[in-house]
């Protein structure tokens, strides 16, 4: 089985532009968690908006990214995405936006027209996956996955189900196309059962519980709001609930290569982070099409 390295609490939330109420569950710079291939995820828990706006949406305005690939689930709530290849639209309940930055973009998010002016429960988890130096300038993309685009496998013995967003899972392939080999799983798990989830030995592991409490391998115990980390080596993991249990797992290829951060910029070397800025400066970036 897979040792869990460490569960760690939630941690404070912090405003992302003035729509998303996030906590940083890990980022690039946590050298020690094992995170390869994945860079960082936000997770903004359930929160309630006014509606009531019919102009000023809430969001984050137009921004750069470069090197890899962000990933923004959907679980409550309504997100308008647009970016520089003419790419966006809107993703809701059940859905997934999963844009590659590639070689750059500009993009902005913002709740949608609809969420916005009606307002509800908002719950987002957002990624950053990275890309291996070979395709870090490949060029950029938008796949706008809906619910019904993710294919659901039944666990064994009534013990719950997986939506398989990415990767493969019972011999099921996920609905997004990747760079490296990762799984991602949206799970959700009834009361009082159990299941053995299949983790090849060479790839990390790490799980959001969304909500309710669970037993990891017999011992270890998480809670809602908290990221359960593991360390590298061993196959598989075993989870066993307590009450229903909504939990995200992740699994990645080590992709084993330098990672030189800087803000929207995730690249091999400080001269690629100092051409990416220049690059943004001098409009190769693109523009968002006016809207």
């Amino acid at each position: 089985m897979k040792k869990v390295a460490k569960v760690h609490y939630a941690p404070a939330k912090h405003w992302v532009g003035n729509g998303f109420h996030v906590q940083s569950m890990f980022s690039y710079q946590d050298k020690d968690k094992n995170l390869d291939p994945f860079l960082l995820m936000d997770y903004n828990p359930p929160r309630h908006f006014d509606g009531g706006r019919k102009h000023d949406f809430r969001g984050v305005g137009e921004h750069p990214h470069r090197g890899f690939e962000t990933v923004t689930i959907a679980y409550q709530g309504e997100v308008q995405h647009a970016d520089s290849t003419g790419g966006g639209g809107i993703i809701g309940t059940g859905d997934v936006q999963w844009m590659t930055a590639g070689a750059g973009i500009m993009h902005e998010e913002f709740h949608s027209e609809k969420f916005s002016k009606e307002g509800g429960m908002f719950e987002m988890v957002q990624l950053w996956v990275n890309l291996p130096a070979k395709d870090k300038m490949t060029p950029p993309k938008y796949q706008a996955i809906t619910s019904a685009d993710i294919p659901v496998v039944e666990l064994e013995n009534n013990a719950g189900s997986a939506r398989i967003i990415a990767g493969v899972f019972n011999s099921t392939k996920g609905a997004a196309s990747t760079f490296s080999p990762i799984n991602m799983w949206d799970v959700k798990m009834n009361a009082g059962k159990e299941h053995t989830f299949a983790v090849p030995e060479s790839h990390n592991l790490i799980i959001l519980v969304l909500d309710g409490t669970l037993q990891i391998n017999g011992s270890e115990i998480a809670r809602r709001g908290e990221l359960v980390t593991f360390e590298t080596g061993g196959e598989n993991v075993h989870i066993e609930t307590n009450n229903e249990v909504k939990l995200l797992i992740l699994t990645g290829e080590p992709i084993n290569e330098p990672i030189v951060g800087y803000g929207p910029f995730v690249m091999n070397t400080q001269d690629e982070i100092l051409q990416a800025m220049h690059d943004v400066q001098s409009g190769k970036f693109g523009k968002i099409a006016a809207h």
